[in-house]
């Protein structure tokens, strides 16, 4: 059962740094390009999707910076499923179970042999991809939840109810994470790449290894589980948000970000 959570051990103590910071640059990025045009002359609501587009991005930028290593450190725990002789001469379950330990003892054994072998740059393996996955992704995360929060919410609510909220944050994640599977793959694979061997020079070649050896269904792989579970995650996450702001503030009625 304990297989299930290899590798969480990091990306559980680092959440809420992670989450928080992602939420609060967007809405800080919103609110600023908001109160930006409000001074325009002229300026009316027609700049709310170039507003949040924007902010978007910026979210989706910053949580590279942040996610990178978490995810590095993620996948090559999670990855580690025989030991490094085994995988290479390919031996049969008798040899790997009378293998060498993993190369890996732990999160914090992972970061100390990832920077000695490949330096403080090797923390941000598969960067790339990870920022045309989380860019657009995100784009795809808060846009839909702000617009289907304004389409559910009746024109008399001064705000969202909690269950139009925890509606818009799980479709909100089902899109985001359904649309970011492709490079989810490519960044997957890059992350997973030089613990065993180096197989892929960079984004495009991952991309063209990948297509030319398993065809252009590979960049869909797992498409159903990340829908699935972007829902819940994404819902609890949105509502979490959005009550915590309600407490803070002492407000009656849930805002948008």
């Amino acid at each position: 059962v304990f297989g299930f959570f290899k590798g969480m051990s990091f990306p559980l103590a680092s959440i809420a740094v992670y989450n928080s910071v992602v939420f609060g640059v967007f809405s800080n990025t919103q609110r600023f390009l908001s109160q930006h045009h409000c001074r325009e002359p002229g300026a009316g609501p027609t700049g709310a999707l170039p507003d949040l587009l924007l902010a978007s991005m910026v979210a989706g930028a910053v949580s590279v910076g942040l996610g990178a290593p978490v995810d590095l450190i993620k996948i090559r725990l999670q990855m580690q499923t025989q030991p490094l002789r085994e995988a290479h001469l390919g031996l049969g379950p008798r040899a790997v179970a009378l293998g060498k330990p993993p190369v890996y003892q732990g999160p914090v054994d992972c970061i100390a042999t990832i920077v000695r072998t490949e330096g403080l740059t090797g923390m941000y393996r598969g960067v790339g991809a990870m920022l045309l996955r989380d860019i657009p992704g995100y784009c795809l995360y808060f846009i839909p939840y702000v617009f289907l929060n304004d389409w559910i919410t009746p024109e008399a609510c001064t705000g969202p109810s909690p269950c139009a909220v925890w509606l818009a944050g799980g479709v909100a994640g089902a899109i985001s994470w359904g649309t970011a599977t492709p490079m989810d793959v490519v960044k997957s694979r890059l992350q997973a790449d030089g613990v065993y061997l180096n197989k892929y020079k960079g984004v495009l070649d991952c991309i063209c290894q990948s297509y030319q050896k398993e065809g252009l269904k590979v960049f869909f792989r797992g498409i159903t589980v990340n829908a699935v579970r972007g829902f819940p995650m994404s819902a609890a996450m949105f509502l979490g948000y959005e009550l915590s702001l309600q407490a803070l503030r002492g407000d009656h009625a849930v805002t948008s970000p």
